[in-house]
């Protein structure tokens, strides 16, 4: 119901975009092109059904150009809003507007969610109608939808993202709620910003500096239609991969409050990172929002101005569909273009974000056409826009159209390296031929990014990440589990190059849980062994699992959530990780900034890497080796680190013998001590330099499925 006391209005101004709350009142503003009305509502409270005033916009007074403004006396922060549209209803022409559906505003910095949505309501059409989405709702919408909320300038927590060097970062992905949801966690406010803050301790002592959180932007949980076949309970969007409001961080993550609380809880978790000394980077999904195809909800996008924000096909009707999600969002319409650098840029300068994952990146790259572009105005942006110039940007670089850019993005655009992931399990589940690819990914990918200007740091290597097996998975299924998913186990991955060496499932005998354990280890070693970025998936280092689930996008349960008594149970694996990360840490070698040559340059001992089988020299390419060996000169840490490195001998023994490899002289003369063996059980697997043993011999007896490090004394 309206309310008959207005508040007092004037014109207002077109820019900024969104609302700001000033001292006096609060400055609304909105592009649309195409739309005939607008009107304002302002809500009494933060309810579902709570009152309402309606201020309808003169299309003279307030609309400057494509803008719609105005400024609303008395109004502060904490207020509820959203906008009605009126326009044409011609999908065939891409026109979707509806004066009966109330819109998110799209640079809203807070949204209510503290009450389920029934986006059903939504719908631009009429679901019983025989004409579908060419129908026409004249169906309400404000009590079933989200709703934004006006924030103010909050307090200066006097934080600055923190530029971590590339080659010194180790990115650690997690998701918000599940990484503290579980009873086990013993966090007092689980599953939230605030969750977050009580486990940087632990992530600091791990060794981490860059934590990655799936997305955090605005989302519905509830828009997942199946059902769990198991418990009959309906599956949520766990994993957040369907924005619907990109400046606004997502409100039942925050335990203060989901209606303008998240915000300043946000901000307070990104300072408590930074004041350890950690990064926080954000997965962003700018290739599709959650109204998906023509049948889908009118949540913002679509009712403001559908065909300017997405990829129409020929057919206006309907949408072109490069992220599988329905719809396409337009990033290279130059109006599209620049509300993605906007967004950006706030969660960079009022959040303080050190950096972004961009979901299937190479969607930012198409045209208003979906072609791909040769040189994308939107990633050239990006990457040389002055607030953004500092932060970390990663691309997935693929869609779901069968764009596969990985080696491709320009400039210093780092990339989600798939082939890193599927070669190094190649390698360790003994597939014929894959040592060769194996030592290009341990090197850094030259043959991919040969000619970046980041060098090996344009890969982020990972093995696992949200999307496929956690890592104890990777060696206990060869098969995905997906039952519960509620899709007859048919989504989900069928490309795993797992190894569940010889028993399918978590319950095995004791050797192959020894095996388990060691292939693990070697996983967990390749990784911090490898020139580039390495990233680990929260819980891998004490063995979390998800029951063979390799598409938990929809399990908001135990199957995802992180269990804290795996911690102690695991406890070898997790001191394993944590010490691989202090010997990469320790060893600047490791983190090279330009790629092995093979060459001897002058004034140097001998040429940066040299490559080895089990005897010297002999490195075998061919389809039937299992095995890589190379010797780092550390002498070369001078080039980028200003002193002198150990020399490191590496043994990769991916093969079912066991045997004695050759061990060449180090480059420096110094002895060899044995750092790591991943066959001997703890404490003997990895040892600090200043307690390891010293080689005895010209050879070392390394067994099958495992890796061994030798390091020299001590730098020269």
């Amino acid at each position: 119901m309206d309310n008959e006391q207005k508040p007092d209005i004037r014109p207002g101004k077109p820019l900024p975009l969104g609302a700001h709350a000033g001292t006096k009142g609060t400055q609304f503003s909105l592009f649309s092109r195409n739309a005939l009305s607008v009107s304002l509502l302002l809500f009494e409270s933060d309810t579902y059904d709570s009152r309402y005033s309606t201020l309808p916009l003169d299309r003279i007074k307030n609309r400057t150009g494509d803008i719609w403004h105005i400024w609303v006396e008395g109004i502060t922060h904490g207020q509820i809003y959203g906008y009605k549209i009126d326009g044409p209803y011609d999908p065939g022409k891409g026109h979707r507007f509806n004066r009966n559906k109330l819109l998110v505003d799209p640079f809203a910095r807070a949204i209510t969610d503290n009450y389920r949505y029934d986006l059903t309501q939504a719908k631009g059409f009429s679901d019983t109608s025989t004409e579908k989405d060419l129908s026409f709702s004249s169906a309400d919408s404000v009590t079933h939808v989200p709703k934004s909320i006006v924030i103010g300038l909050l307090p200066d927590k006097d934080d600055r993202p923190l530029n971590i060097p590339p080659e010194e970062t180790i990115v650690y992905e997690l998701h918000v709620k599940g990484f503290t949801c579980h009873e086990s966690s013993r966090t007092a406010a689980r599953g939230t910003y605030a969750g977050i803050i009580e486990k940087i301790p632990y992530l600091k002592d791990l060794g981490i500096t860059s934590v990655e959180l799936l997305p955090i932007q605005e989302f519905d949980d509830d828009d997942n239609i199946f059902f769990n076949p198991v418990t009959g309970e309906k599956l949520k969007n766990y994993w957040g991969y369907s924005t619907f409001a990109f400046f606004a961080p997502k409100g039942t993550y925050a335990k203060s409050g989901p209606t303008g609380h998240q915000v300043e809880e946000f901000k307070g978790m990104v300072k408590g990172f930074h004041d350890a000394g950690m990064e926080v980077i954000l997965d962003v999904v700018f290739n599709h929002t959650a109204e998906g195809d023509q049948n889908g909800p009118t949540i913002s996008f679509r009712g403001i101005d559908n065909s300017i924000y997405y990829i129409l096909e020929d057919n206006r009707r309907f949408y072109k569909n490069y992220s599988g999600c329905g719809n396409t969002f337009n990033c290279n319409h130059p109006l599209v273009r620049e509300f993605i650098l906007d967004c950006l840029r706030y969660w960079v300068i009022e959040m303080k974000i050190d950096g972004f994952r961009f979901d299937l990146a190479s969607i930012l790259g198409r045209d208003m056409k979906g072609n791909l572009l040769s040189n994308p105005p939107l990633i050239e942006k990006i990457e040389e826009d002055p607030i953004l110039r500092n932060t970390k940007i990663i691309a997935e670089a693929w869609d779901a159209a069968g764009a596969y850019q990985v080696g491709n993005f320009p400039g210093r655009w780092a990339e989600w390296n798939g082939k890193y992931r599927d070669d190094v399990r190649k390698f360790w589940r003994g597939d014929p031929g894959s040592s060769g690819n194996f030592a290009t990914r341990v090197t850094g990918s030259s043959d991919l990014y040969h000619s970046s200007l980041e060098g090996p740091c344009h890969s982020i290597n990972f093995i696992t990440c949200h999307d496929g097996f956690t890592m104890n998975d990777l060696v206990s299924f060869n098969e995905k589990h997906n039952h519960e998913n509620g899709e007859e186990n048919r989504d989900g991955e069928n490309y795993n190059l797992s190894w569940n060496l010889g028993i399918e499932g978590l319950h095995t005998t004791p050797f192959i849980e020894e095996i388990r354990l060691r292939q693990i280890k070697n996983f967990i070693a390749t990784l911090f062994l490898s020139q580039g970025i390495p990233m680990l998936l929260a819980g891998d280092e004490f063995r979390r699992t998800q029951k063979g689930n390799n598409n938990a996008y929809c399990q908001d349960n135990e199957i995802s959530w992180i269990d804290w008594g795996l911690l102690e149970k695991n406890r070898e694996i997790f001191n394993f990780t944590k010490e691989m990360i202090t010997f990469r840490k320790n060893h600047p070698i490791l983190r090279k900034k330009s790629f092995f040559s093979g060459e001897h340059k002058q004034g140097f001992s001998g040429p940066d890497i040299s490559w080895h089988g089990w005897k010297l020299n002999r490195a075998d390419w061919s389809g039937n080796s299992h095995t890589v060996a190379f010797l780092i000169n550390g002498e070369y840490s001078l080039e980028f680190n200003g002193k002198k490195d150990s020399d490191i001998y590496i043994i990769f023994n991916a093969s079912m013998i066991s045997r004695y490899f050759q061990i060449p002289d180090s480059f420096n003369g110094k002895k060899w001590l044995i750092a790591v063996d991943t066959s001997i059980p703890a404490p003997g697997d990895i040892i600090h330099e200043e307690n390891a043993p010293e080689l005895a011999d010209a050879r070392y007896y390394v067994k099958k499925l495992s890796t061994v490090v030798l390091v020299t004394t001590s730098a020269r």
